[in-house]
């Protein structure tokens, strides 16, 4: 005759915790700029038949050893791989437009460069977020800064990005009263995260920031479109 087994009492499993550890291993570390012109190559539904393809400024390296390409998107330096947006793209994979190869997975010189910079920078885990690394702009990337109330939209060319021990990175806009010197530069006292200022900020590359302000009729109903929600909001 057997012996009974006593029940096993239940595990419990907190949720909440699961998630933030595998949203922080998810977080950057290490960016490197993109200096040799490879793009994002997105979808969009609306187009079946074409796809579209967009510069990429950096890229990241995760805390989990994933290196991901990074493109100015919305309201953040975006993962390429999180736009999965059946309205506003979906991405398809990298390509070189030299040679019009397209892959799908970072090419080895970046993932070594930024393996390589991780495990020489090494940067103590604190409480608050703190600097660990800054990044120039070198496309020409703009934003579109929104502030509370009935204040004016205003367009401001991005100069820099600043990466924090959280994760986050910011877009460094200028301050043109505290401009003291051109062109200005990372470090100049004129700069400041663009979150630190204003309610919303939106990203734009630097031809559709031409067209807005050339004052172009179909560029200003997009926007309009796009950034009535956050009016409506404030």
């Amino acid at each position: 005759m057997g012996i009974p087994l006593s029940p096993r009492p239940a595990q419990v499993i907190d949720l909440d915790a699961m998630r933030q550890r595998q949203q922080a291993r998810k977080r950057l570390i290490r960016l490197a700029p993109e200096l040799d012109g490879l793009e994002m190559v997105y979808h969009l539904p609306d187009e079946s038949d074409a796809y579209f393809g967009m510069p990429l400024l950096a890229w990241g390296l995760r805390e989990d050893g994933e290196v991901v390409g990074l493109v100015p998107w919305m309201e953040h330096l975006t993962p390429c791989q999180v736009l999965d947006d059946p309205e506003h793209g979906r991405f398809i994979g990298y390509r070189d437009p030299e040679t019009e190869e397209l892959f799908e997975l970072p090419p080895d010189h970046k993932v070594m460069e930024l393996e390589q910079a991780a495990a020489y920078f090494e940067y103590e885990t604190t409480d608050e977020p703190t600097l660990i690394q800054q990044l120039p702009d070198t496309q020409g990337t703009h934003a579109l800064c929104m502030d509370e109330g009935d204040a004016p939209w205003q367009l401001k060319q991005i100069f820099g990005w600043r990466l924090y021990s959280d994760g986050a990175v910011e877009a460094l806009l200028a301050d043109e009263q505290l401009v003291d010197s051109t062109p200005i530069l990372l470090g100049d006292a004129c700069l400041y995260p663009g979150h630190s200022r204003h309610r919303v900020v939106y990203f734009f590359q630097r031809q559709i920031a031409n067209r807005i302000r050339r004052e172009d009729p179909a560029t200003l109903e997009a926007l309009a479109l796009m950034v009535m929600p956050e009016s409506s909001e404030s």
